[in-house]
């Protein structure tokens, strides 16, 4: 297997810890507008979820949003848990991930549309975890997957 790319960005020192998962929400905050380091704070896609593989000790940024100061990181983009539709469950298949269900308040929801997923985005599905927790309300047949970029 390829080692993963790495990508070198700013988080908060607070949340400099490795294994960490976040979802790159993008640039929200006027503070960073003038700030020197503001393109390496946000590089990262807006949406992606990403996995932070080490944390560089030898950098430090004083920071407005982040009140410990911001850290240099190493991140990977993350695996992600979704339903997907079974006859699309099979281990190292790509896929275009589709939000094909808008019922905001079915039990498997967050995991139809789950966090760090971008629609229309290719990913490979890693590994079939199993069938899906509960029962879609739609009748569909889903599998519980893990997701990776493709």
């Amino acid at each position: 297997m390829a080692k993963e790319k790495t990508k070198v960005t700013l988080i908060g020192a607070g949340l400099a810890k490795p294994g960490l998962d976040f979802v790159y929400e993008g640039t929200t905050c006027p503070e960073c507008e003038s700030c020197k380091v503001r393109k390496t704070c946000h590089n990262l896609q807006p949406g992606k979820k990403y996995r932070v593989a080490t944390v560089r000790t030898n950098t430090r940024h004083d920071c407005p949003v982040h009140h410990e100061a911001a850290v240099a990181v190493d991140v990977v983009e993350a695996p992600i848990v979704a339903l997907i539709s079974a006859e699309m469950a099979i281990a190292n298949s790509r896929i275009s991930y589709e939000f094909s269900c808008p019922r905001t308040e079915c039990r498997s929801y967050r995991l139809c549309r789950p966090d760090g997923v971008i629609e229309g985005e290719k990913y490979v599905v890693g590994e079939v975890l199993g069938n899906a927790p509960d029962v879609c309300e739609r009748g569909r047949p889903l599998k519980l997957v893990e997701l990776r970029p493709a």
